[in-house]
């Protein structure tokens, strides 16, 4: 569905992705994980055409986004959250909604009628007349998937929409993902709480400093010694690797 191809972006000195190769399956919950400031975000904001590659190809469904503009690409199936919700203050979470819904729904009424459908999806039917302004960290993270969901995708983009939540609030909101995906969208996902990715992920892709070091199953990754330095640090995996024989021979 989604083909990323030897995608490359420098701002002035630094590479922020380099030579990055990946595809997304249709019908999958994917997951673009590494340390802050490893260029995922950057990624996503190539694939939604808010920054433009200065190498490589990226394709969705067999047509080429490079080039293109984001309320184009969000046209043609793929849309994205942003790490920090910006809900609009002034309206309520059902108007909220409804601004994702007119992209293909010009009425008010049908775009009103599609935006109670979509909080149904996300948990927040019951919320449809507070404010944006008055939910809690939880509800906003909600309300972002909500609006991204409103524009009916066939592939969302979803960056670290987990970031800020409880245990209890990211147990809760990890089946409406799953429910999303078995509902007929692909999920492409940003993610730091790895319990999600755990229980969410097809398959992951590990970025570091621009590049991907790993790709694999989470469990896979999850054992791999690049990736456990990446994270931990130089020498990480052979200090786990020799706590665990301790373990064993103990």
């Amino acid at each position: 569905m989604l083909e990323v191809r030897n995608l490359s972006k420098r701002f002035g000195g630094l590479v922020a992705t380099n030579d990055v190769s990946f595809t997304v399956a249709a019908g999958s919950i994917s997951a673009l994980i590494g340390p802050n400031g490893a260029g995922k975000t950057t990624i996503f904001a190539q694939i939604s055409g808010f920054h433009q590659p200065d190498g490589g190809e990226i394709t969705f469904a067999g047509q080429s986004l490079i080039g293109l503009a984001p309320e184009r690409i969000c046209l043609l199936g793929v849309t994205r959250t942003f790490q920090i919700v910006q809900p609009f203050a002034g309206l309520n979470v059902r108007e909220n909604i409804a601004v994702g819904a007119h992209l293909h729904r010009a009425g008010r009424r049908e775009a009103l009628a599609h935006a109670e459908l979509v909080a149904q999806r996300v948990g927040l039917g019951s919320q449809l007349d507070k404010p944006a302004a008055a939910l809690t960290i939880a509800g906003r993270k909600r309300l972002e998937l909500a609006k991204a969901l409103a524009t009916d995708p066939k592939l969302i983009l979803l960056d670290e929409v987990m970031a800020g939540l409880n245990p209890s609030e990211i147990d809760e909101i990890i089946p409406v993902i799953r429910g999303i995906r078995d509902g007929g969208v692909t999920i492409l996902l940003i993610e730091h709480v790895m319990r999600a990715v755990m229980n969410l992920s097809d398959h992951a892709w590990v970025l570091n400093n621009g590049s991907l070091i790993a790709s694999g199953t989470p469990a896979q990754i999850a054992a791999d010694p690049q990736v456990i330095e990446a994270y931990l640090g130089h020498g990480a995996a052979a200090r786990m690797a020799a706590q665990k024989q301790e373990v064993h021979h103990a």
